[in-house]
């Protein structure tokens, strides 16, 4: 098992101090954990020549002790750590069954009373229980003498752990000596500027933690507002990061150059996470408008209505002649036109429900046909004769594709000018400063006929282009939308395909999304198993298989 070896003297003051400052560098740079935790813990053995040592953490609920690392050189032992074995000892409590401050064993004490113990022989001490030590010593025939504990506060006395060294070794001798006054106080040292530095990690985590779960609530309120947004905020990160690491994989073409580090990763998953945050300011009624003529209600309702007062006139209409004349002949005639007048009205009605619903493409004759039935006259509650369907009636039913007219769609799609004036108004980290970007660019076009900047493609970052794929391909299959149903697989990469073709997005990222199958890997996690078509690649339009 690996492990490092005491074979050399022991280290003067300035080697000491040179390894100090070694590592209050490494404590500023390193942002990995486990890494640097196990660092401290063998800076230390070297700094004092001891054969083992333990690293404790405070548990998250701050009752007890956990094991972080634990080697010992002699024994050969490495467990925890980064690729140590699993730690086999139990966590010591802090607290005593009454609830008062354990004081029995020595990492306790050293922790409750924010002060080192510095113990020559644990068989010559009092006041402490070595129960565990001892037990410890039997079962691996070892001997623990020498022991150093030392507290590991931050900069406001808060505890962060407990550094324990075990057994000073005199490097000529090879005898088990004690910990010096000296030992004490470079340990001391370090166990301070190690616990400020894991203090500054854990505050940077739990800062990042808070930011994205705000991030979170931003979109709980989108979904709040509306159900039917609230998985494509989820959905979308997820599949700009699976499309983002199938880039990152591709080793030929004309993104064999992008990579992505761990922080890379982070900010485009931020990124993806606020990409429709602007929505918040949309108007509810504007967002969940499920039919052409709904806005608080379905209006649609209101024309049933007018249908049935129509019909009721007709009636009284016909009545009104019937009276004026008995001849049998002339009453079955009038009969007969009231007839075809309630069956064309019906049909009249059934057409404008169907046309009310949206749909992808509505046909130059239904529009023409609705502009018809809009000049029908019927007598309101003001009893005043007027056109059936008023102009903002017929423009909300002829439109064109889907249920939004051009004012609706405009509000829409200002909800990306939304997003990236409320992204740009934040003060974001280095790390995290391509974020308006990522987010606000998912709604340009390869051919610059997007929106809201109108940018070509050359102008958008990669993870700009890629995030622009995965907006689009979630929404086509979707299920949870009001004006639609959820599309097929294969029409689905019909669609996209057919948008590859005509510079709606990047066709080398197309071609990733289809070669490395990351349409079906995002299928089999969020789509519906009835949408699951057999795909066959070589008919997708813009996607030549290899």
């Amino acid at each position: 098992m690996t492990h490092e070896s005491n074979d050399y003297q022991t280290p003067s003051i300035e080697q000491r101090l040179e390894q100090l400052t070694e590592l209050c560098v490494e404590l500023s740079s390193n942002h990995d954990t486990p890494l640097l935790t196990e660092h401290i813990l063998r800076v230390a053995q070297r700094m004092s020549n001891a054969d083992g040592g333990t690293l404790y953490r405070v548990s998250k609920d701050g009752k007890n002790l956990h094991f972080n690392i634990s080697i010992n050189d002699s024994l050969g032992m490495y467990q925890g750590g980064v690729r140590g074995q699993a730690i086999e000892m139990a966590d010591l409590p802090l607290l005593d069954i009454n609830g008062q401050a354990n004081l029995n064993t020595v990492a306790a004490y050293a922790a409750n009373m924010r002060c080192s113990v510095n113990i020559p022989d644990i068989y010559q001490a009092d006041g402490f229980s070595f129960t565990g030590m001892l037990q410890f010593d039997q079962q691996q025939k070892y001997r623990t003498v020498s022991l150093l504990t030392v507290p590991m506060l931050d900069h406001e006395n808060e505890l962060i752990g407990v550094l324990q060294l075990i057994n000073a070794i005199n490097p000529q001798t090879k005898i088990i000596s004690t910990f010096s006054d000296t030992d004490q106080r470079f340990i001391e040292a370090l166990a301070s500027q190690a616990a400020i530095a894991l203090t500054n990690q854990l505050l940077i985590s739990q800062l990042e933690n808070l930011f994205e779960s705000l991030i979170k609530l931003i979109n709980i309120g989108i979904d709040e507002k509306s159900p039917h947004t609230g998985k494509h905020c989820m959905h979308v990160p997820e599949l700009t990061m699976m499309l983002a690491d199938a880039v990152h994989l591709t080793d030929s073409g004309p993104l064999a150059d992008f990579k992505m580090s761990v922080r890379d990763r982070k900010e485009l998953w931020m990124a993806g996470l606020l990409h429709d945050c602007g929505k918040i300011t949309t108007p509810t009624h504007v967002v969940e408008k499920s039919t052409k003529l709904e806005m608080i209600y379905d209006r649609i309702h209101a024309i049933d209505c007018r249908f049935e007062v129509l019909k009721r006139d007709a009636e009284i209409c016909i009545l009104k002649q019937k009276l004026a004349n008995a001849d049998l002949t002339v009453q079955q005639q009038l009969d007969q036109a009231l007839q075809q007048e309630l069956i064309q009205l019906e049909q009249d009605r059934d057409f404008l429900r169907h046309a009310n619903i949206g749909g992808e493409r509505m046909s130059m004759e239904d529009q023409e046909r609705v502009k018809q039935i809009a000049n029908y006259q019927w007598c309101g509650a003001d009893n005043v004769m007027g056109n059936f369907l008023d102009q903002e009636e017929v423009d909300n039913l002829t439109i064109r594709a889907g249920t939004l007219n051009p004012q609706e769609r405009s509000i829409i799609n200002n909800h990306i000018v939304l997003t990236i004036k409320m992204l740009e108004a934040l003060p974001w980290p280095r790390h995290l400063q391509n974020v308006p970007e990522y987010a606000g660019g998912h709604h340009e076009r390869m051919d610059g006929k997007g929106y809201p900047r109108g940018l070509r493609g050359e102008q958008m970052s990669v993870q700009a282009r890629l995030m622009a794929i995965a907006d689009i391909f979630e929404a086509l299959t979707a299920k949870d939308r009001p004006y639609k149903t959820g599309k097929m697989l294969t029409e689905s990469l019909d669609i996209l395909g057919r948008f590859c073709l005509n510079g709606h997005i990047d066709p080398a990222i197309f071609d990733v999304f289809v070669r490395r199958k990351v349409y079906l890997d995002y299928a089999k996690r969020f789509m519906d198993p009835e949408q699951l078509d057999e795909v066959d690649e070589n008919k997708i339009p813009g996607y030549m298989v290899l």
